[in-house]
Formats: C-alpha cells, structure tokens, sequence
C-alpha cells in the first residue's frame, strides 16, 4: 500500500494495531470480553459531562434540520442509554466459537463449522454519536477490532465518547487497537478507508444515500451496505381503525430522523374517506406535513399535491407521502417501484391478505400489525446494532453479533489420507 497521504498513513499504522489487536480479541475468552464491555459502561457514565459538553460544542455549529438536529443530540438519558447499550450486549451469548454445523463423513473424518470473527471492520458513520458506541460494543463482543469514522457534525462528540471507551479498554486489559476512531472528519479520510484493500477486511457505511452509494461505488473492500429507508405502512381495507392510527402516527412521527420511519402510507380505497381524513389530523397534530397523489387529495381536499420525485423520497423529516391503492396486489407493487427493501408493514385483520403482504414484499424486514419503528436491533433482542443491512449477501436487517461473523471449518481425522 502507497503511504503517501497523511489520512493514508493513520490508516495504515491504525489498521496494523486493529489487525494485533483483533487476533488478540479472537482469542479472548468471552468473560474479558464481558469485562471490557461493562467497564467501558461505566466509563461512558463517569464521562458524561464532558460527553454533554462535547456534544454542545457540536450542536452550536449545526446548521441543518431539526429532525438532523434531533439525530445529533445527546442528553442524560441517551448516554445513560449508549452505556446501558454495552451492559445489554455483554448480556448477551457469545456469538464465538459456536459450532454451526457438525457432521461426519463416511470415511470417518468429522467436520465442524465454527463462528469466528470476521477480523477488522471499518465504519464509517454520520452525526449520530451513538453509533460509535454501539458499533464499539458489537466489534469487540464479536472478537473484530474496529475503526471508526463519524461525521464532520459530531467531531467533538464522538471523541468524547471514544475517549471514555478507550479508558474502559485499559481497565480490562485489552488493547487499545481494539476501538480506534480517524483523527478527523476529512474526507480524505474516508478515501484511504474505501482504498484499504489487505487492511479492513468489511466497510460498513451508516449515512445517507450519497455516503452510501459511494462507498459501494468506490470500495476496495467488501461491504456491508445500508441502504436508505424509504419504509411504507400500508393500512388494508381489513385494518382495525384505531390500531391503524396508532400505528402510523407512531410510525412516521415518534423519531423522524431515523431510517425506520415510515415515509410513505398506501392506504386501501375501500377505507380511505372514513380513515384516511382522522389520520391526517392525528398527524397534524403532530406537526406532520404531507404530499399525497389525486385520490388522497379527493378525500382530505387541502392536501399538498405529490409531484414524480415525492414517492421515492427518504424524507427524515416531519412529511409524510399518501397514496390511495386498491387491494394488496397494487400495495405490493407501488413498494416494489418506490420502496428501498428496507421496512415496510401491512395493518390488517385479516390473516391471509397479511400473509400474502409479508410473502410478496422483498424487504429486510417486514411486519404485520406493528410500527416500522421496530425495525431496530435492540428491540430485536440484539442488544444494538451496527446498522440495517439492505443487501442480500451475508445478512439481511439489523446487524448485530451473529452477522459480525463468519465461519470456517475444523476437521478432525483418525489417520485418514486421499485416494
């Protein structure tokens, strides 16, 4: 590798100590794991008021949406939250040294697959500073060492955070290579990351759709892509009415920022002059603005007309898009052409339209009856999670433990030798 940046050079020396340190992790037993996780917890806690300074020191220059805004900002309650994160994957099982398949051979040799770690992970994130911590907590609970790259708008936040969990790694004993974040928030950075052929063994990129599209266009390493969250909630003609309104309002409304918001609600024909007018007013209520097409706007008349973009747009933000559909089939399709195979649920009472809903819809997560807000790993028992994986190859949803590793086989022979 040429060492002709300085970005280039940090990675380079900051991947070398990664690779020392994740072998060290690989052999771990998963009680220092354990340790190092819950002392970095209290770590994070005892850190807290310089972490809330930093991220003031952030917030003072932010500049954009108050739903980016909201992403960005730490409080008591969201540090407390990103410790008590790192106690609930040390919680969890060891995703290490799990005997996946065994099996023997007619020849007698037996054959085992076992989990291992998949080495070191470059991550490469925007403004949420909490992805720091729990991208840190499932590295090294998963035995990879990890390098960090957040946003040019948490800079002071993210080394607060890293400073706290550096001093966690001290007091368990492990090296300080395991967490590692890049000494600034310059692209170049990210460039020598997307370069970094024999020294990141996967990239993963949680960011908006440009960050994401480049990674996948430019990486020299594997990648585990996050794509945007362009969610539907579709409510069928079968839907209970109240269910339904508290379903969307929670869907779209309750955290806007995040990729599990829903974006889009198709709602059936058959319901929408009874519906559809009771949850545009919860929604309202709510601060919720709207862009609907010609049938929705023949029910609640003062709706914002959707132009040919409005459907393909990840908003973030307090506006919600409506289009009328009629039946399951029409639903289906409209998600197939607009939607980003991300979350997408279906309310319904009846059993056998929810089913051909879940079968025929091609996302990472689908849901019957629940908000696509749960589209999140610690509400899928994974204690965090490192991003939601859109791709179809290695994992699918949110990435926790288990999808930060790999496998690979031992064989053990009684004196065996090929023919």
């Amino acid at each position: 590798m040429h060492i002709d940046t300085e970005a280039t050079q940090h990675l380079y020396h900051a991947a070398l100590e990664a690779r020392v340190a994740s072998r060290v992790l690989a052999r771990s037993s998963e009680a220092t794991r354990n340790t190092a996780l819950t002392t970095m917890a209290a770590a994070l806690r005892r850190a807290m008021p310089e972490i809330l300074a930093a991220n003031e020191a952030d917030l003072a220059g932010f500049q954009g949406t108050n739903a980016f805004r909201d992403r960005l900002t730490l409080n008591p309650a969201r540090v407390e939250a990103m410790a008590k994160g790192l106690e609930d994957v040390a919680a969890l099982p060891d995703p290490l040294s799990r005997t996946l398949a065994d099996w023997t051979r007619p020849n007698g040799l037996r054959i085992q697959r076992i989990a291992t770690p998949i080495g070191v992970i470059g991550m490469i994130y925007e403004s949420r500073p909490n992805v720091g911590a729990d991208a840190s907590a499932l590295c090294l609970k998963s035995g990879n060492a990890v390098i960090l790259r957040g946003g040019s708008d948490s800079t002071h936040s993210a080394s607060a955070i890293n400073a706290a969990l550096q001093t966690g790694l001290d007091t368990a004993g492990l090296p300080r290579g395991c967490i590692q974040t890049a000494p600034n928030a310059d692209r170049s950075y990210v460039a020598a990351m997307l370069a970094g052929a024999g020294l990141l063994d996967l990239i993963i990129p949680r960011g908006g759709k440009s960050l994401v599209e480049r990674v996948q266009r430019e990486a020299r390493v594997p990648v585990l892509a996050h794509a945007e969250g362009l969610c539907h909630t579709y409510v069928h003609e079968a839907a209970d009415h109240a269910m339904a309104r508290k379903i969307v309002a929670n869907a779209k409304m309750r955290r806007t920022g995040i990729c599990g918001a829903t974006e889009t609600l198709l709602i059936d024909r058959g319901i929408a002059a009874s519906l559809l007018p009771a949850i545009v007013s919860d929604l309202r209520a709510l601060g919720c603005d709207f862009r609907a097409d010609r049938q929705a706007r023949m029910v609640v008349p003062d709706l914002t007309a959707a132009n040919d973009a409005d459907f393909d747009t990840e908003w973030l933000d307090s506006v919600l898009s409506i289009a009328v559909v009629d039946g399951v089939e029409e639903a289906i399709g409209h998600i197939a052409s607009h939607g980003s195979e991300h979350t997408d649920a279906i309310v319904t009472e009846d059993r056998e339209t929810a089913d051909r809903f879940l079968r025929g819809v091609d996302s990472a997560v689908a849901l019957w009856n629940a908000s696509t807000q749960f589209c999140d790993g610690g509400e899928f028992g994974f204690g965090a999670e490192i991003g939601i994986a859109t791709g179809r190859i290695h994992a699918r949803g949110p990435v926790g433990l288990e999808q930060l590793t790999t496998y690979r086989y031992l064989i053990t022979g009684t004196g065996q030798v090929r023919p």
